[in-house]
């Protein structure tokens, strides 16, 4: 009756996140990473006039490159989960950078918009789901206690490429033209490859063996020295092998995990976020154009991006530190839905900005907003289902997103096409993103409160952390009764008992040669240490 063996067929405890050490290389390698995914699809957007001049396309024709990225880097979450799980994430990366770089390389040679939307779209979008998703579940694995700050950090990667991968763009356009910029771009995301590599797994199977070294060593400080010591060590090692040979017959892994659908507050942000999506990404992917449309140059005109991105890069790592906060990390979901607002709010509020200037202000206030939204999208997607859970569950999301993504920008593109005016897609924009905040707000308090008010257990853990907690009494929980299933009376286990029965009579002597008695009133807690010792070796042999 002791804690399972992680061996014995049972799920093995998840490692305790060191929150530190290598996980800032981690950190550094999701920064990235981040930085690629996001940014990327909409510093594209730079090479969009040339595109259409080269191949006759419309707006909506070019806009389509950004939408397949994101669609790839959404569409594609449930295979990235499924590898993972299958593989780990160090290879899935390794292989999505080599991806990402083929595409943008192979982009480079085409000759048709077709040609562009399966080298540059798909190859390269699939590419960076390969690393974007994996990489997250890593800075889960590696972070706990300073996970939101963690998020935030990570978050920043966005901005700062952003910010960064624009103006080269430009350069590279002016200098090289559209196909030199592609290839280029290509050979910078092999770095993906890099921070693949970095993504080093906390090794599980020596935290086993020190677990192991440890009881031993416990026992024979416990047990009496001699025969005895080194016969119930090797009885109760005998008799967890027998278990083992026992329990051999264990479930398969699950490659995805659906039971995560019947989490309210799962469905609750799933939806909030697909009606999200169809607006969050117009604006940044349609404001270059604009801004050229209405006689800003080139230059100022993809520096526009720049502010954004310059902007976004201490919105983040901020939002990341309030978030993480003992009295606001309960209630980060409600945080969340205001910077949604904020967001929906700016793009209706500077739809009528015709001049660089309002541009200018435009891009600080949606900087502050996106980067809000960026740095606490996944931690409250982390605190409703769990790190456990965390793999399926952003592949779940993210395919449900991908619809929002092949509507929002293709059908924001086709509008200026037919209208000739960015107003009502801003208007447009904006208010579909204010709805997924009212949403979330609202359905979160009428729905999760009223669940709240059931009696909840003594010891309520807080939001943030509440989901693996419970993930841990679970699995603790099943393996207590998946032992007890197959306890039978056997020789060896008569042997442990005795053992542990000598165990506890040595370390009540011990107590009685200190002097130290039993104080009435301790019980349960005293009883472990061997004031009752007998009755529990009794109660559990029993």
């Amino acid at each position: 009756m002791g804690r399972p063996d992680p061996e014995e067929g049972q799920l093995p405890a998840p490692v305790k996140p060191p929150d530190g050490g290598w996980g800032w290389i981690v950190l550094l390698g999701c920064f990235v990473i981040t930085g690629f995914s996001y940014a990327f699809p909409k510093a594209v957007s730079v090479y969009f006039k040339e595109l259409m001049k080269d191949f006759h396309v419309g707006y909506s024709d070019t806009a389509w490159i950004s939408s397949i990225m994101l669609a790839m880097l959404y569409g594609t979450g449930p295979v990235c989960s499924i590898m993972v799980n299958q593989f780990g994430c160090r290879p899935v990366m390794l292989i999505g950078g080599l991806l990402a770089s083929a595409g943008m390389i192979l982009a480079s040679f085409t000759t048709n918009i077709i040609e562009l939307y399966l080298t540059a779209g798909v190859l390269t979008g699939l590419g960076m789901a390969l690393n974007f998703q994996p990489s997250l579940i890593m800075l889960g694995t590696y972070f706990d206690k300073r996970r939101p700050l963690a998020n935030g950090l990570a978050a920043a990667g966005s901005p700062v490429f952003l910010s960064s991968l624009s103006p080269l763009g430009q350069v590279l356009l002016e200098k090289f033209g559209w196909r030199g910029g592609f290839l280029i771009m290509g050979g910078l995301l092999l770095n993906c490859c890099t921070c693949g590599a970095v993504m080093r797994p906390l090794d599980m199977g020596m935290k086993r063996k020190m677990g192991k070294a440890q009881d031993k060593y416990e026992a024979k400080e416990m047990l009496p020295i001699g025969g005895k010591s080194e016969e119930g060590i090797s009885t109760t090692d005998g008799t967890k092998k027998g278990k083992k040979a026992k329990k051999k017959p264990k479930k398969g892994k699950k490659l995805l995990d659906f039971s995560i659908f019947s989490n309210r507050g799962f469905i609750i942000y799933t939806i909030s976020k697909f009606i999200l999506v169809l607006g969050l990404f117009v604006p940044p992917i349609l404001l270059v154009n604009y801004a050229k449309d209405t006689g800003v140059p080139d230059t100022e005109a993809a520096f526009l991006l720049s502010i954004i991105g310059f902007i976004d890069i201490f919105a983040r790592p901020a939002c990341g530190m309030v978030a993480g906060l003992k009295w606001v990390r309960p209630h980060v979901a409600y945080l969340f839905s205001f910077s949604m607002l904020f967001n929906g709010l700016t793009d209706i509020c500077s739809a009528r900005a015709s001049n660089y200037t309002g541009l200018v202000i435009f891009c600080v206030f949606f900087g502050i907003s996106y980067g809000m939204v960026g740095a606490l999208q996944f931690e409250v997607l982390m605190a409703i289902v769990g790190s456990q859970k965390f793999s399926s569950a952003i592949g779940l999301v993210l395919l449900i997103e991908a619809f929002a993504v092949l509507i929002g920008p293709p059908s924001a593109g086709r509008l200026v096409d037919a209208l000739k005016n960015y107003e009502v897609i801003f208007y447009l924009a904006g208010s579909e993103v204010v709805l997924s905040a009212l949403f979330l707000g609202v359905a979160s308090y009428c729905c999760l409160n009223r669940g709240k008010k059931e009696p909840p257990p003594e010891n309520n853990p807080t939001a943030g952390a509440g989901s693996d907690t419970e993930e841990a009494e679970s699995d603790v929980q099943e393996a207590e009764e998946h032992s007890s299933d197959n306890h039978q009376p056997a020789h060896s286990t008569d042997n442990a008992v005795v053992v542990a029965n000598e165990e506890a009579n040595h370390v009540a002597e011990e107590q009685r040669g200190e002097g130290g008695g039993c104080p009435a009133g301790d019980g349960e807690v005293l009883a472990r240490d061997g004031c009752n010792a007998d009755q529990m070796v009794e109660r559990d042999s029993f």
